[in-house]
């Protein structure tokens, strides 16, 4: 997905300054990569694909055995340690195999379930609205519109003054809006949108104040 240009960053920052002429609501646009790096869920599979090792062995006996043969051209009695040191070696062939493709990260997210990148998008939204938004204007009115491309997820969090006003559905038609164009790789297209939508919600709740100033940079932060 081609990332915002210059002249993306100047449209996304003209939006926020268009839309929040209407409202006391200071709107902070972010774009991520991703909201997190998943290797626990690359060590997990790792773990699981380890143990199919054993339970292959347990449910076919002879499969191990087999394998032991070709090693001791079939003289004598297959020996404890050896099926040990076969299964021990497969889990550890196995693992290493599995968590080197976990590496490639489209497969690592793939594997990743969709309600764990789901809260964890949610979560790094929370963490950089404290940072960028929260309590940082007089009024309590920062609101964050963020975009993580890894997971082809999006959040918009309030701050309290907007939250005692609008209903969090509210933001729907916002969140539809910039996933309609994100979705076809515009992805300044698709915060504008967002934007515009976020204003006019903005606007009828709380509007702008006649010694109203800008507290937050309008532009867009690319993470």
């Amino acid at each position: 997905m081609k990332r915002p240009t210059e002249a993306d960053h100047q449209r996304v920052s003209d939006a926020v300054h268009a839309a929040e002429a209407g409202t006391s609501g200071e709107i902070v646009t972010i774009v991520a990569d991703r909201s997190d790096a998943y290797e626990d869920i690359a060590l997990v599979y790792t773990g699981l694909a380890a143990l199919f090792v054993p339970i292959l062995f347990a449910a076919w006996p002879a499969l191990p055995q087999g394998i032991v043969a070709q090693f001791t051209s079939g003289w004598g009695a297959t020996e404890i340690r050896d099926l040990m040191l076969l299964t021990f070696a497969g889990m550890a062939l196995v693992s290493a195999l599995k968590f080197g493709a976990l590496q490639f990260e489209p497969l690592r997210m793939f594997f990743t379930p969709r309600a764990v990148r789901r809260r964890r998008v949610r979560a790094r939204a929370i963490q950089l609205f404290k940072v960028a938004a929260e309590a940082r204007t007089a009024g309590r009115t920062g609101i964050l519109i963020y975009l993580s491309l890894g997971e082809h997820m999006a959040e918009i969090i309030a701050d309290e003054a907007i939250l005692t006003k609008v209903e969090p559905a509210a933001w729907g038609d916002a969140m539809i809006a910039m996933t309609a164009e994100v979705r076809e790789g515009r992805i300044a297209d698709g915060m504008i949108a967002a934007v515009a939508q976020v204003g006019t919600i903005l606007s009828a709740h709380l509007p702008r104040a006649d010694d109203d100033v800008n507290e937050l940079p309008d532009r867009l932060i690319e993470l």
